[in-house]
């Protein structure tokens, strides 16, 4: 009956969470892997930011009782933390651009003869994401240059190749990048040198890796799972289902936090694995620690 109870609990939990979450505003992208970044700014409602808290000496709030609970029924099975994994989305949950996407594609632009609006670029860059994308049943092969060449043009509405490499180029380089959590690298040592694995999940190409060195946090994680060499992007769970295989443990062991709902959320559960929602269920890496149970 315990047993059952519990898992009567944990549906309950997760099914009060999907209600209760915000969507992230899903704004345009760049050259990256999700078309949510050419502003760089997520917002969520301020109901779904309520649905859970955290206070710092790791109690939880907002579900109140019930997701205590859950948590005392993960460390009844597993010990002192409820997870042995986290996994992590990278762009809009790790790091977002410095600055609108569509500003730089202007800026650089400019001298390319791009006189588009950011506004204009931002609607045209988001009508060009939202067709199929008819080369590949994956946007990100490889480097992806195809697609984003394919982007850039009909965003800006210049095909100039210097322009594009330029641009490519950039969104390699740490000016083109910030971490969204100030605290994140104190934070992943304390998960890390508690025991707990650590890998970034993301729909990315091949540039992913080098922007990690670039801003000094490749050493963060122990496995990297970029979606151009899985060959799989999320929601699809074989991603996930990957990084779980590179760091050595079963799906139902992992928990990942991400930005967006059906990638993220969705994709994580079909794979079978726990799922925060970064911005609404948790909105910092601390917050994250402290619900595995790792004080940071």
């Amino acid at each position: 009956m315990a047993s059952s109870r519990s898992s009567r609990l944990a549906t309950t939990l997760l099914s009060s969470i999907s209600r209760g979450s915000g969507r992230t505003a899903r704004t345009g992208g760049a050259l990256l892997s999700r078309r949510r970044m050419i502003s760089s700014a997520s917002s969520s409602s301020s109901a779904a930011a309520a649905v859970v808290a955290d206070d710092e000496s790791g109690g939880i709030y907002g579900l109140g009782g019930a997701l205590k609970e859950y948590v005392d029924y993960r460390r009844s099975l597993y010990g002192e933390f409820t997870h042995k994994a986290l996994l992590v989305d990278a762009v809009g949950t790790l790091l977002v651009p410095a600055q609108p996407t569509a500003q730089i594609y202007k800026n650089i632009g400019e001298k390319y003869g791009v006189e588009y609006s950011e506004a204009e670029i931002l609607t045209r860059y988001r009508r060009a994401y939202q067709k199929p994308w008819g080369q590949s049943h994956l946007r990100y092969v490889n480097d992806a240059r195809p697609f984003w060449q394919y982007i850039v043009s009909a965003s800006t509405g210049c095909s100039n190749s210097q322009y594009f490499e330029e641009l490519y180029d950039y969104f390699t380089t740490e000016q083109a990048w910030k971490l969204c959590d100030p605290e994140a690298e104190k934070v992943f040592k304390a998960i890390k040198e508690a025991g707990v694995k650590v890998a970034i999940v993301s729909n990315f190409d091949t540039r992913l890796r080098p922007l990690l060195r670039a801003l000094r946090c490749e050493d963060w994680f122990d496995a990297v799972a970029v979606s151009a060499e899985v060959e799989a992007e999320k929601p699809n769970p074989t991603i996930f289902l990957k990084a779980c295989e590179l760091l050595g443990v079963n799906p139902e062991d992992a928990v990942h936090v991400g930005d967006d709902r059906r990638n993220d959320l969705w994709g994580a559960r079909d794979a079978g694995c726990d799922a925060w929602l970064w911005g609404s269920e948790v909105t910092s890496f601390k917050q994250v620690a402290q619900r595995i149970g790792v004080k940071v």
